[in-house]
């Protein structure tokens, strides 16, 4: 796939590595650090699943179908949590489901999606988080990719306003695409959310990290906490991304 200008250079010229366990650990901490983001803790939790459906995201697709669950177990005890899912594909198709309740409505959904070759459409789904959060309460929006290919600023206009409707954007990134890299980062940086990247094929990594974002939509900082105490591992191995802003 062709890429898009390359976001401002920052000075470090390092190659991206491989995510490690250091990599997770250190996103669940941005997690643990961030604010409480709800005042009712009746009300079910609202997070945004985004993902790229191109063609050479088959293989992450059928495995995030197989783990969705997680979320949705993970926040039983915070009163629940509706996730919809949003993808792009193909030329120009970017398309927003109907709120799902329960881990087999999820997984209705996302195997009926087929996998097309296409350019990239952060900004679509960025948008459509935004405008969702205009109407009611958003506690997250959770993004798994692999490339970049649009324009920096455009998008990064548009975390930037995800930020000031309070929904952060938490960045999962697979492989080791530089420019990708740097751009889910500056997406992160600017809604409030978090980034970090993951190995390709790791069920466990990223069924932890969307487990970690699902209870952070559901019941905030303090529930990440708890969450961490009763499942141990990774959660509780944490370093700060967001307590450094």
């Amino acid at each position: 796939m062709s890429r898009s200008k390359e976001p401002a250079k920052t000075g470090d010229s390092a190659p991206v590595r491989s995510a490690s366990d250091a990599d997770v650990a250190a996103f669940l901490e941005q997690v643990k650090r961030a604010p409480a983001k709800r005042a009712n803790t009746d009300a079910r939790g609202r997070l945004i699943f985004g993902m790229d459906a191109t063609a050479s995201r088959e293989p992450m697709w059928d495995q995030a179908c197989q783990i969705q669950g997680e979320m949705f177990s993970a926040t039983a005890a915070l009163g629940g949590l509706d996730i919809q899912l949003i993808f792009y594909r193909g030329f120009g198709e970017c398309k927003a489901s109907k709120w799902a309740a329960d881990a087999m409505a999820l997984a209705r959904l996302m195997t009926s999606v087929r996998c097309r070759a296409g350019r990239t459409q952060i900004g679509r789904i960025l948008n459509h988080a935004k405008a969702e959060a205009e109407k009611h309460k958003i506690g997250a929006l959770v993004f798994v990719g692999d490339c970049f290919e649009e324009d920096i600023d455009k998008v990064c206009h548009t975390a930037g306003e995800m930020g000031l409707v309070g929904v952060p954007a938490f960045m999962f990134h697979e492989g080791r695409d530089p420019l990708a890299a740097r751009a889910f980062k500056e997406i992160a940086r600017l809604s409030g959310g978090a980034y970090c990247p993951f190995d390709a094929g790791s069920a466990r990594q990223l069924k932890e990290l969307l487990s970690a974002v699902a209870v952070y939509a559901a019941g905030g900082r303090r529930a990440m906490l708890a969450y961490g105490e009763k499942t141990g591992g990774k959660v509780l191995q944490l370093t700060d991304q967001m307590a450094r802003r």
